[in-house]
């Protein structure tokens, strides 16, 4: 299985916002966003994986910025690492108002996919190149992501 780089299975995706994703506030719901993160994540692990792949969690998703109705979102999507089965995509979603072009970051989120087989069960992944000192950092740093979460998913069991 060759290793792939990086901007093999980067996406952009973008989508603008109307009434009907809105809530009373006027504001986008935050699981719009979250379900577009999602979309663009999926995409991205599929690529990398030729494979179907399924969301196994969702490490951190923070919001920044408020979408408004109007705004088109923009999802800027890649991986970050990947391990046997699975991959982690980072995804930062900014929001621009087509009226002013002002742009705004307005969320990032951490996802990780597990590759499936035809029997839907976790399956091996290529490698990941990492060709830039970005890729670099963003795999480093989704590594410490990924001890936390063994650590925290080991002493989920304790009582303490």
């Amino acid at each position: 299985m060759e290793a792939k780089r990086v901007s093999d299975s980067a996406m952009v995706m973008a989508h603008q916002m109307g009434p009907h994703h809105a809530n009373p506030a006027g504001n986008v719901h935050g699981g719009v966003t979250m379900k577009l993160v999602d979309t663009v994540a999926a995409v991205v692990a599929i690529r990398h994986a030729r494979r179907l792949a399924v969301t196994a969690s969702i490490d951190r998703l923070d919001f920044h910025y408020p979408v408004y109705v109007g705004d088109v979102l923009i999802l800027k999507a890649s991986l970050n690492m990947v391990g046997k089965t699975s991959m982690e995509v980072g995804v930062r979603v900014e929001a621009e108002n087509i009226i002013t072009g002002k742009v705004h970051h307005a969320a990032s989120a951490y996802l990780t996919f597990v590759a499936l087989d035809d029997n839907h069960n976790p399956t091996q992944v290529p490698g990941l190149i990492l060709e830039r000192a970005e890729d670099q950092r963003r795999n480093r740093e989704a590594y410490a992501r990924r001890q936390l979460r063994l650590a925290e998913k080991s002493s989920e069991g304790n009582p303490h």
